[in-house]
């Protein structure tokens, strides 16, 4: 077997940067300032090796419901998709210790959001329903319009309005007031396509529209470095958590471009063949680390050709 690796896969910045403010914390010794409890709040990452890994190390998961359990002996991760300002707040109170790893791509569309909310203005944000990301900008933009208590989302009178593609986006029911007074914003791991179609709907059903592709170029990146590999591989393995909206995208792409095309979260998920393709393409999602994608590499490499 061959393998290629695509020119750009593995970490993004964003979720390096979350990775470092969680290593750094669990390696900080036996120093004084070393909390008792080390948490992430959420997964810190949409890879299971790799939340296996930190967990040994000492991380703890932290789900909101959790939050009241916190004191100041704990240490609070935010991890690159990150969370609303109630939320934030909720932490605080608790006298815990907060570190702040939302990537600056999606804190930008956050504070966005809280901008053009505090101003009056619609917010509507082309994304997947239920996504981390996309409940922390949901936030912004609702406590911006509607103050920071639990209510405000209820007195934010609906002007935050979530799109999950075109159809949505046809089918958007509007008002006299979205009239030069609405903006679009994207999920950083969104779709490029989706959002351009959904972008053309959207400017032709509401006149004078604010636009800001706000999508992470790492997607981008991603998306056309695999689009070059397909053209040289006889089959493709998208390496990415099963959690992942970008690797399941990349993944999407890439049945689109190959037959034979595969997504495995660790070296265990490997076929036992590729169908008599001898030059395997390998990609990654932004969520997926290094360790896992060589033991990926050195299984297929390993693999008797047919």
């Amino acid at each position: 077997m061959t393998v290629i690796r695509s020119d750009v896969l593995g970490f993004c910045s964003g979720v390096s940067r979350g990775m470092k403010s969680a290593i750094d914390a669990l390696d900080s010794g036996e120093s004084a300032q070393k909390p008792k409890k080390i948490y992430s709040l959420g997964p810190l990452i949409h890879n299971q090796s790799a939340l296996d890994r930190l967990k040994e190390k000492g991380l703890l998961i932290l789900q909101e419901n959790q939050i009241q359990s916190l004191d100041k002996d704990c240490l609070v991760i935010v991890r690159a998709h990150g969370v609303s300002p109630l939320v934030l707040d909720r932490i605080k109170k608790t006298g815990a210790r907060l570190v702040d790893a939302t990537c600056p791509r999606v804190a930008l569309s956050q504070r966005r959001a809280a901008e053009f909310s505090a101003k009056g203005m619609f917010v509507i944000l082309a994304g997947d329903k239920g996504h981390a990301e996309v409940k922390a900008v949901e936030g912004s933009a609702v406590c911006a319009s509607g103050g920071q208590n639990d209510s405000c989302k209820k007195e934010a009178g609906g002007r935050f309005i979530l799109v999950q593609n075109a159809m949505e986006a046809e089918g958007l029911s509007l008002f006299p007031q979205m009239k030069n007074n609405a903006v679009l914003l994207s999920q950083t791991t969104f779709s490029p396509e989706e959002f351009k179609k959904i972008s053309a709907i959207l400017e032709k059903k509401i006149e004078g529209l604010k636009i800001f592709d706000t999508i992470c170029p790492a997607t981008g990146e991603r998306q056309k470095a695999l689009l070059d590999l397909s053209k040289k591989v006889d089959a493709l393995v998208v390496v990415g958590g099963k959690k992942s909206a970008n690797s399941l995208r990349l993944f999407e792409l890439a049945k689109s471009v190959c037959k034979a095309a595969y997504f495995v979260e660790s070296a265990e998920d490997l076929p036992d063949d590729f169908g008599g393709g001898k030059i395997i393409g390998l990609a990654a999602g932004a969520s997926s680390p290094d360790f896992v994608i060589d033991q990926v590499e050195q299984k297929i490499l390993e693999m008797p050709s047919v």
